[in-house]
């Protein structure tokens, strides 16, 4: 596992989402099999107003990361989506609680987008907590 001593850049996290998604697609329950083909991995260093707004949130700093498309839940064949999904990541909210926790970034990149994931196909905090606890 690599271990950071000082704010890694855009494409650090990316590494590290990329690993992350292999780790939870890995994990994930057959019948979900092949759920991540085409999400891609975006990170931002902090969320825009609009989101925000959309999110009801008042600080930049409580979003870490963001499901963009349609929900793996509501998915048609009959009606597919002109965006491809994604996973945004917001950079500088990640680090802040990487300082304030003392998580490993690796750890907390891999929550945030498993938090994410798990949303998305429909568990429950106990699932996604089930799933985390799966080294």
């Amino acid at each position: 596992m690599r271990r950071f001593t000082t704010a890694p850049s855009t494409g650090e996290i990316i590494a590290l989402a990329d690993e992350a998604l292999a780790w939870a697609a890995a994990r994930l329950p057959r019948h979900l099999a092949g759920i991540l083909d085409g999400v891609h991995i975006l990170v931002e260093d902090m969320p825009d107003d609009e989101t925000l707004d959309d999110l009801g949130l008042e600080s930049p700093w409580d979003l870490t990361g963001l499901w963009r498309g349609v929900p793996m839940t509501e998915r048609s064949v009959s009606h597919p989506s002109a965006v491809p999904p994604a996973i945004l990541l917001y950079r500088l909210p990640i680090l802040a609680e990487w300082i304030e926790t003392e998580v490993s970034l690796p750890a907390l990149v891999r929550n945030v987008l498993i938090h994410e994931i798990a949303h998305q196909v429909g568990f429950s905090d106990d699932e996604i907590a089930k799933l985390e606890g799966e080294e």
